[in-house]
Formats: structure tokens, sequence, C-alpha cells
């Protein structure tokens, strides 16, 4: 797995993720090889690495997306974190959240602000 787009993708994703988010595709990996190359090399190696939108605007389109659809809470979870690691404030992402209720609906708000919350308090319960 050494090849430019990967090596590319492993870097944004350790960017906005972390230990954790490698820790996340090597499980997967462990299951689906390939889907998790594909996670790194498309997602992270060609889409995040696009230069016109810095990490972070990329990071809160991925929160905002992902509470619209709401059927996607882990990855929710996983993106949230992540907008919170490159700078966004947890009211920011409170206020996405009720953004979202006008456009998304209420259900989709709603399971946002849950998944916010979970976020919030395992972070508060690391310490971070």
């Amino acid at each position: 797995m050494d090849s430019e787009r990967y090596r590319r993708g492993s870097e944004k994703l350790r960017e906005i993720h972390g230990q954790a988010g490698e820790d996340a595709l090597d499980s997967i990996g462990k299951i689906a090889p390939d889907l998790s190359r594909y996670v790194i090399e498309f997602a992270f190696g060609d889409v995040y690495s696009r230069g016109l939108l810095s990490l972070k605007e990329r990071q809160i389109v991925t929160v905002s997306a992902l509470a619209a659809l709401g059927n996607a809470q882990p990855q929710l979870k996983v993106h949230i974190h992540g907008a919170l690691n490159l700078g966004w404030t947890r009211e920011e992402i409170v206020e996405i959240m009720i953004q979202m209720a006008v456009y998304a609906g209420f259900p989709a708000a709603l399971n946002g602000i849950s998944a916010a919350k979970e976020v919030f308090a395992e972070r508060d319960a690391a310490g971070a």
C-alpha cells in the first residue's frame, strides 16, 4: 500500500482523525481490505487532498451531509470528532444541527444533536 494516493490519503486521515481514524480503518481492513484502501485512496487521497477548500471546510461539509442523511450516526460521530480536531467549536456543531432542521427535517437535526451530545460527552470524559 505504498502508492502516492495511499500515502497522501493516510496523511490526511491522520491530520483529521489522528490515531482513532487509523484504528477504525485498520479494523475495517481486517474484514474488507479493499474497502479500507478505497476510503484512504479515494476519500482522503483524492477528495480531501484537493486544494480549493480547506480541511476545516471539507470537514464541516461532511458533518452537514452526514447529519442530513440521518442514517449514518457512527460516521457522523467520527466526523464530528474530526471537525472539533480541526478547530470547529461545539457551538458551531450545534448550530449546524439546528440548520439541518430547515433543510433535512427535525428528525435529522435531532439525530445530529444526539450524535454531537455523545461526542461531547466522550471528549469530556477523555479530558479533551
